[in-house]
């Protein structure tokens, strides 16, 4: 599954970051090169609930097979256009069914460990991800010197591996049983709860647009030392919060967690030096590193075990959409405000995310109605 996790990611960041490229050669402006991942980004997010339940109503192995077998047409299409407009129809529909692959692959992993180490083995398997974005960039920009045909051929075989990997290793799941299904296909009580991830993934999603450009105004060189601090604050601590959280619980491992992001993030407004963002860089990367896998199992515990893809929806479309929202929005403070005041925000809101986990917790996530009701 960790291979199955790095050809998924491998496979899409081989075009996130070139396709802009391909829709600027093709006479797309940069607003238009931008809505590519944008629409990306919101599609699977606002689909990802619907497309989790999907994976536990016809199982989660037709679900990611299906899902690859269809990110490899749009692959194809990517290749066979020159029109940079075609791209950006599809690319909603590719979000739909990228959803589906992320929801459905998170609720077979967590069908496969054994709940004693469940955090760790979902930290674990997070790391390839990381590993992935961080080998696949380099690659596409590679393929893209020897043509965009290179870059979506590459995408498409590897979508056929994940295709195979699902087929030949992913265990069946039975269909739920359409006497026992809840009245909604969206687990709400997820959606509410997972608020606060959108509350803190606000601030990472400016981090990514815009910390290189924050250092580089500061005389901090290399501009990208926060990222390379992050991912190895990110792999270091990940193997120690894991069986932590697994040991103690996974609540008292996550509101910590939210401190150490509003910490971070409150240090990156306070100063943009080197020493101010090599600090930042560490405190947010343990915080935000642990907080998603922690949190992941935390809520999968109190679900019924054919909900648990519904459930990775709920998470999926707060947390992608708080990245993609914090993006834009990082941006037009930052154009009008400055980076501090950007940084504040982020700040503030991640720490709204403490108080208002606390709530949704008892009101929803706890709640004795049945999973499913709203």
């Amino acid at each position: 599954m960790c291979a199955f996790s790095f050809t998924v990611f491998v496979s899409a960041f081989l075009l996130l970051p070139t396709a802009p490229v391909r829709i600027l050669s093709l006479g797309g402006s940069e607003f238009a090169a931008g809505l590519f991942l944008g629409f990306l980004t919101y599609a699977s997010a606002f689909s990802a609930p619907l497309t989790g339940a999907l994976a536990d109503r016809f199982g989660r192995k037709r679900v990611l097979v299906v899902c690859s077998l269809a990110i490899t047409g749009f692959s194809v299409a990517y290749a066979s256009t020159n029109s940079y407009q075609v791209p950006l129809l599809l690319v909603p529909l590719h979000g739909v069914f990228w959803s589906g692959l992320l929801a459905a692959s998170a609720a077979h992993m967590t069908d496969m460990l054994p709940a004693s180490r469940r955090t760790e083995g979902i930290g674990y398997w997070g790391l390839s991800t990381i590993l992935a974005i961080a080998f696949a960039p380099g690659l596409g920009f590679w393929l893209l010197q020897h043509g965009w045909v290179f870059v979506c051929a590459a995408s498409a075989a590897l979508n056929l591996a994940m295709a195979a990997i699902a087929a030949f290793v992913v265990r069946s799941t039975p269909a739920a049983d359409a006497r026992h299904r809840p009245a909604s296909l969206v687990e709400w009580r997820v959606v509410w709860t997972s608020i606060s991830l959108f509350l803190y993934s606000f601030g990472y999603g400016g981090i990514t647009s815009f910390v290189a450009i924050y250092a580089e105004a500061n005389g901090v060189v290399p501009k990208s030392i926060y990222f390379t601090v992050l991912s190895i604050t990110i792999a270091a601590t990940r193997p120690i919060s894991g069986p932590l959280a697994d040991r103690i619980g996974a609540r008292r491992v996550f509101i910590p967690c939210l401190v150490l992001i509003v910490i971070g993030l409150g240090l990156l407004a306070f100063s943009g030096t080197r020493p101010w963002l090599i600090t930042s860089a560490i405190l947010f990367g343990a915080g935000f590193g642990s907080a998603y896998p922690v949190y992941a199992v935390y809520v999968v515990q109190n679900m019924a075990a054919d909900r648990r893809g519904a459930a990775f929806g709920g998470i999926l479309a707060a947390f992608d959409t708080g990245i993609g929202t914090g993006s834009i929005a990082t941006g037009w403070l930052i154009a009008h405000f400055g980076f501090q005041v950007a940084f504040s925000c982020s700040a503030l809101l991640s720490l709204l995310s403490i108080p208002y986990f606390l709530y949704a917790e008892r009101r929803w996530l706890l709640a004795t109605t049945a999973p499913g009701s709203a």
